[in-house]
């Protein structure tokens, strides 16, 4: 996929400026210094699920192919060559010869094996393996030779090379994450405090000089979600980049010399509010029955009103969402489908039609139920917390009560993905990946990642159904359009249901220390740090 036109200005921008730095070297032992906004629940490289995990994964290993975050595009990485058959059902990886772990052992192709078997076991319940279910049987994985995997997947799955951007290699008998290919190795952990990567030895990239990467001898992050903190141990040069700033912050920003402000455009995220609709969940019924009807789900999105949003929370710097991908990502986005019109009118009329009326200045529905909620989202985003405050108002004038309830990022994640114990939820998804098979373990009712209603043994309603019937349509099919046409029905599909209700598309805003050099931004995750091989911390003398 190529880029669009203000992402290349951007691109061709900061590759200029890290070619002129070229000649710097970097500052001997250097250390490069940022903050996590929680603390990974796990170092599994196989279950990460949230952001901070996920990073760390990114750092500390290997795949057998990346995305470029630059031009997105798939490059060989432990794998020096891929060859993918005619039909798209098999898959033949060569590894890159004399390839190690970062504990010295040589990787071998049985060592991807056993990756991929622990990852497609339903008993890992790895958020990975749904990208790789078509549905028609199971992944065949197997060593050819002594250099060669040969992967046979029982349909073909367009695209399928992306996919394995994700997917770790792991060594055979150490299957935990602690041991990895990446450019980086955990040095230490303090839970809840720090971690702390250092240079992994038996790295195997070089830069076109040949010396080794990376050039950076470490990277501390220490784990705490306050973004005033974050922001002013920037400006006091005490941390050396932020990748995600509020639209607030950047403002301020602007004006610190001491600090280089990247706007990088329109970005592949999105806010979005839902609600649980776990059957098993905990709650009243009645509340439940709010939360699978699609004439409430509907009358929310119709209440919040978004131009408010992307104006008083972010500035102008984000824009009204309408589904899973921004007008940004032109080869997916359905332009068919527009974000829902704010209309209190409209709202109401959509909850009259579903049994719902005012008694006394409150909405109340045909049993008398008084309609509020809770919201939760997480603590210290000053964003969101706006974003909540807009939405109460929004729904306070339909007469909704909404609480909210900011909850640190762990015991967050613990309740949408494990416990089930909220009402409704404010966040946003990461996009990794422009293909929409990026989001297969969203969209299909199996999914980890579908959170409204996650790991369901069959579709629980004839919408889900089909939404898993297009995903894994778009995802074998042999051509773009056929493609497209699967992904744009599952976009209206989406509009029509709301289980997300889309809020805005903000900008991937970013800082850092003018003592960074080698940066590339990406709009894609992780936006400053995708390239933190070829990063380097200059001399304090040697600022550009």
């Amino acid at each position: 996929m190529k880029l669009t036109g203000s992402c290349l200005a951007l691109v061709v921008l900061f590759s200029s400026f890290a070619a002129d730095e070229s000649q710097l070297q970097p500052a001997a032992n250097s250390q490069l210094r940022a903050v996590l906004r929680s603390d990974p629940k796990t170092l599994d490289p196989l279950l990460v699920e949230e952001e901070s995990g996920d990073l760390i994964r990114y750092l500390t290993h290997g795949f057998l192919l990346r995305v470029n975050r630059r031009t997105q595009q798939p490059e060989p990485d432990a794998a020096a060559s891929w060859k993918i058959s005619p039909d798209g059902k098999r898959l033949l990886f060569r590894l890159r010869p004399g390839l190690r772990f970062s504990d010295g052992a040589p990787v071998t192709p049985a060592d991807v094996v056993a990756t991929f078997r622990r990852m497609m076991d339903p008993a890992t319940k790895s958020p990975l393996a749904g990208a790789f279910d078509s549905g028609q049987g199971n992944l065949i994985v197997r060593a050819e030779g002594s250099t060669a995997v040969v992967l046979e997947l029982p349909a073909p799955v367009a695209g399928v090379e992306r996919l394995f951007d994700q997917v770790p290699v792991m060594p055979a008998g150490q299957l935990t994450g602690s041991v990895g290919l990446g450019a980086f190795v955990v040095a230490s952990r303090q839970a809840g405090s720090q971690i702390t990567l250092a240079r992994n030895p038996y790295y195997w990239k070089r830069d076109p000089s040949g010396a080794p990467l990376p050039y950076l001898a470490s990277i501390r992050f220490d784990i705490h979600s306050n973004r005033d903190v974050e922001s002013l141990r920037l400006r006091r040069g005490e941390i050396h980049l932020v990748s995600s700033v509020d639209s607030e912050t950047f403002d301020q920003l602007k004006s610190n010399q001491q600090v280089r402000t990247i706007d990088i455009g329109p970005s592949y995220d999105s806010e979005m509010l839902w609600f649980n609709q776990v059957s098993k969940a905990p709650g009243p019924e009645y509340k439940k029955q709010w939360f699978r009807s699609r004439a409430f789900r509907k009358a929310i999105s119709h209440a919040i009103n978004r131009a408010d949003i992307a104006r008083l929370v972010y500035r102008g710097l984000a824009e009204p969402a309408s589904g899973p991908y921004p007008a940004a990502n032109k080869l997916w986005f359905n332009s068919k489908v527009q974000p829902d019109a704010y209309s209190p009118e409209s709202a109401a009329r959509l909850l009259a039609s579903d049994g719902f009326s005012r008694k006394d200045g409150s909405l109340v529905d045909r049993a008398g139920n008084r309609v509020e909620f809770s919201v939760v989202t997480n603590s210290g985003n000053k964003s969101r917390a706006r974003i909540a405050s807009l939405i109460q108002q929004d729904l306070a004038a339909l007469g909704i009560r909404v609480s909210i309830v900011p909850l640190d990022f762990p015991s967050l994640i613990e309740r949408i993905t494990r416990t089930s114990a909220y009402e409704a939820c404010l966040l946003g998804l990461v996009n990794v990946d422009p293909d929409p098979n990026g989001q297969m373990n969203v969209w299909l009712s199996s999914g980890a990642n579908h959170q409204w209603n996650p790991r369901q043994a069959s579709p629980e309603t004839p919408w889900e159904a089909e939404l898993d019937r297009l995903m894994r349509a778009q995802s074998s099919a042999a051509s773009y359009k056929r493609r497209k046409a699967a992904f744009d029905r599952v976009q209206e599909i989406v509009s029509e249901q709301a289980p997300f209700i889309y809020l805005v598309s903000k900008h991937a805003l970013a800082a850092a220390s003018p003592r960074l050099a080698g940066l590339e931004p990406s709009p894609l995750t992780p936006a400053l740090l995708w390239n933190a091989d070829r990063l380097r911390l200059l001399p304090e003398q040697a600022r550009p």
